[in-house]
């Protein structure tokens, strides 16, 4: 276009954008006509005249007087855009919304704050404890944030921030200020049901995830309780649920009895603490829990320095009110750091740490709380077995439980001057002896590793996540501790479990240091055979886990004598399969299904009845649970058989369905499970037995009074169609009409959402394969005719 006519549509376009509601009316004729259109080609068009007419919004005209005049006019129109009720219209004026507010952020940082974001976020800001509001004025039971105001603040954050997508110091900064009042309304929406709790955890996560480290680091300090960086939501404030599914703020009147006061107070905590904690799970990938976690720790070690070094004030005669409440206060904070610690341990220790790095941190956390306070007093067992973990930890990293370069030794060395002091200053000589050997380890980058690392190595590969193992001081495991020795498993995946049979020699060095230590062969004799048969009864646990499987490693060596005394051997494993430690019957559980793959035609029978019928004299709980741990053995067995299963087939399907006919719902879940993956195996083998497994499976997802054991007759109709795949219409011919019209009923009529999940997943399935059938895939094929 000319200049001249250039210039005249701009001066006329800024003189329209000045008068009243003339943002909308500028938006609406510059977008009119676009946003109906479908394909790449459009969508592009269309997101190019948001961006256009943003600029245009974002640039002050030559016609206004001043900058700041500009946005006091403007600004408040652009608010309005992303509240536009018309749905055609409403993604593009909240697209431009969106992206005229980052632009003006970006160019004029000040204005956009006074202007637009506190405006933005004005809901907020009022009822947290930093608002400038005299809350204490205003009367009890006044309505500081209507309903309606506050989920459309929520949802105008979320789609500016989190949408819009610009990390800039400026928007993370003015959602800090706001993020206490946000987590609040997370935790309420968390405990009742309200529309506010998604778009309240999304807004959480965004910040963390784009906030420096150290930054989203002081904000979760906040959240918990433990700093000032974010301010919380104003004491005499609260959550109120809202008649629309949302939640308003009002003021609430001061407690005058303490002890309700105290009880809402530990309560508020504990809710915020359970949010925090589920908040986290889903920061676990970026390493931001592990930190969390590490950094609790941190705090507690601290605690605990303060507490040696400060006297009680309570125990002191002369001590003034205000030692009183710093006392109270630190023992407030105290308490909180261990429930933080406990809740992180029982719901995010699992995957919590993502590099060595953080190890590292973790175990010179747990050795500098070593240092400062060992283990003594009336949680002396759980300090010790913390530190045992922490140490052992070390000792599988070493061992090769994963492949160490140079760098990783350079972390490593962080640890050497806590070794070093803790060599000198812990009681426990055993534990002394392992520090000095771990700190030669290190120092050696793994060259010379003397026998307690190796020893301690062991202990932790040699074991199933999360379950009691052997201290590297010979030390039998009671209970996991808080202070983090849950947080191990991760580092243990990638090791097979023989790692922990191939250093026997290495261990056998120090078996006479502990009474208590697994017995090792030191060659497969009877002799040796014999002694593990004995220490199979031993009353400590780690000891008798460490003999099954010896025992089971024996049995995949086709070791002669221990193929002599098979029988006695499954007597051995099934015996110990009714043991209460998870570590022995998991032990147990492996030997009987490497002993039944190698003979299945002589322990299959014998495990099959101990299945139908278990042992006299037992409660019916104990034999459910023993029950379901040879239904585990079963299934470990078939899958090692493979495609041999099937001669074992009738008599597998028939006591599965029996047990799906238990009064116990437990085991009748359980017995499902095991003849869906069974099911899946046999595939095309399944035969006329499917008719008894769909009669069954039908009436147990109709009748059955248990969710969870309609939920597995559900899924063992999705593992029946996913294992047949394109042969359903083949074996299933006489039944699939059924299946469909079970599927159809349980989404229709269903109440429990998982098992309507479940459906809806083999409805797909089902969908899936007959478009396969019906409507097979087109291939060009080349063929070369020869005329006669």
């Amino acid at each position: 276009a000319p200049a001249w006519l250039r210039r005249l549509c701009g001066h006329l376009l800024s003189e329209r954008l000045l008068r009243p509601n003339g943002v909308q009316a500028v938006v609406r004729g510059v977008l009119e006509g676009t946003g109906g259109g479908a394909g790449a080609e459009a969508a592009a068009l269309d997101w190019r005249k948001c961006d256009a007419v943003a600029k245009i919004l974002a640039s002050c005209p030559q016609q206004c007087l001043s900058l700041e005049d500009y946005y006091r006019q403007v600004c408040p129109q652009i608010l309005d855009l992303l509240h536009i009720q018309d749905k055609v219209v409403a993604r593009q004026f909240q697209r431009v919304a969106t992206t005229t507010v980052l632009t003006m952020a970006r160019e004029h940082p000040q204005l956009a704050e006074r202007h637009l974001l506190q405006p933005l976020l004005s809901p907020l800001l009022q009822c947290s404890e930093a608002a400038e509001l005299a809350v204490e004025d205003l009367a009890a039971g006044t309505m500081l944030v209507p309903e309606a105001e506050l989920g459309s603040c929520v949802e105008d954050v979320l789609k500016v921030y989190v949408v819009g997508n610009d990390s800039s110091s400026l928007l993370l900064g003015s959602l800090q200020s706001v993020l206490g009042v946000v987590f609040s309304l997370y935790s309420f929406a968390k405990q009742n049901v309200s529309y506010l709790r998604s778009p309240c955890q999304e807004i959480l996560l965004w910040f963390l995830e784009k906030a420096e480290r150290s930054r989203s680091l002081a904000v979760l300090e906040g959240l918990a309780g433990l700093g000032s960086t974010v301010p919380p939501l104003h004491p005499r404030c609260r959550v109120c649920a809202g008649s629309e599914g949302g939640a308003t703020i009002a003021v609430e009147d001061t407690i005058s009895d303490e002890d309700e006061a105290l009880y809402q107070k530990i309560s508020s905590e504990q809710c915020h603490v359970q949010s925090l904690v589920e908040l986290l799970s889903h920061c676990q990938k970026s390493g931001l829990a592990g930190d969390f976690f590490i950094y609790c720790l941190k705090e507690l070690t601290q605690v605990a320095t303060e507490d040696e070094a400060a006297p009680n004030p309570a125990m002191e005669p002369g001590g003034s009110l205000l030692e009183l409440e710093q006392d109270q206060a630190r023992q407030e904070r105290k308490l909180l750091v261990l429930q933080l610690v406990a809740a992180l341990c029982e719901s995010v220790s699992d995957t919590v740490f993502t590099d060595i790095v953080q190890v590292q941190e973790f175990v010179a956390a747990v050795l500098q709380r070593a240092c400062v306070s060992p283990a003594r007093g009336p949680g002396a067992a759980a300090e010790a077995q913390t530190l045992a973990m922490a140490m052992g930890l070390v000792a599988a990293l070493l061992g090769g439980a994963v492949q160490l370069q140079s760098s990783d030794f350079s972390v490593l060395k962080r640890l050497v001057p806590l070794l070093e002091e803790l060599s000198h200053t812990y009681p426990e000589p055993l534990t002394q002896e392992l520090a000095l050997d771990l700190r030669i380890a290190i120092c050696t980058h793994g060259a010379c590793a003397p026998g307690t690392v190796g020893t301690a190595a062991d202990s932790v590969l040699g074991r199933k996540p999360g379950m009691g193992a052997q201290s590297p001081a010979g030390i039998p495991s009671r209970a996991p501790s808080p202070g983090g020795s849950q947080a191990l498993p991760q580092h243990r995946d990638s090791n097979p479990l023989a790692r922990g049979e191939r250093n026997t020699e290495q261990s056998t060095g120090h078996s006479a240091t502990s009474p208590t230590s697994a017995p090792c062969a030191d060659s497969l004799a009877p002799a040796g055979l014999q002694e593990l048969l004995v220490s199979a009864y031993d009353p400590q646990p780690p000891a008798r886990a460490a003999a099954l499987r010896h025992l089971a490693s024996m049995v995949t060596q086709r070791d002669p004598e221990a193929l002599r005394l098979q029988e006695k051997l499954l007597q051995v494993f099934l015996e110990n399969v009714q043991h209460e430690d998870a570590f022995v019957y998991l032990s147990a559980i492996q030997g009987v299904a490497l002993l039944s793959s190698e003979y299945p035609e002589r322990i299959l029978p014998v495990l099959l009845a101990r299945y139908e019928c278990p042992a006299q004299g037992t409660e019916d709980t104990v034999a459910a649970v023993t029950r379901m741990k040879l239904g585990e053995v079963l299934m470990r067995v078939t899958r090692a058989l493979g495609d041999m299963v099937f001669q074992h087939r009738e008599p597998l399907i028939q006591a599965f369905l029996r047990g799906a006919r238990d009064p116990d719902g437990a085991l009748r879940a359980s017995s499902l499970s095991n003849l869906g993956e069974l099911c899946q195996h046999l595939g095309f083998q399944l035969g006329s037995i499917v008719q008894e497994v769909t009669c069954c499976v039908t009436s147990i997802a109709r009748t059955d009074p248990k969710a969870e054991v309609r939920r597995a007759a559900v899924h063992v109709v999705v593992l029946l169609l996913r294992g047949l795949s394109e042969k359903v219409t083949e074996v299933l011919q006489d039944v699939l009409r059924d299946l469909y019209h079970l599927l159809k009923h349980v989404v229709m009529a269903e109440r429990d959402g998982a098992t309507v999940l479940h459906a809806q997943l083999a409805l797909e399935e089902l969908d899936t394969v007959m478009r396969r059938v019906l409507f097979p895939p087109q291939t060009l094929e080349k063929k070369i005719v020869v005329l006669p």
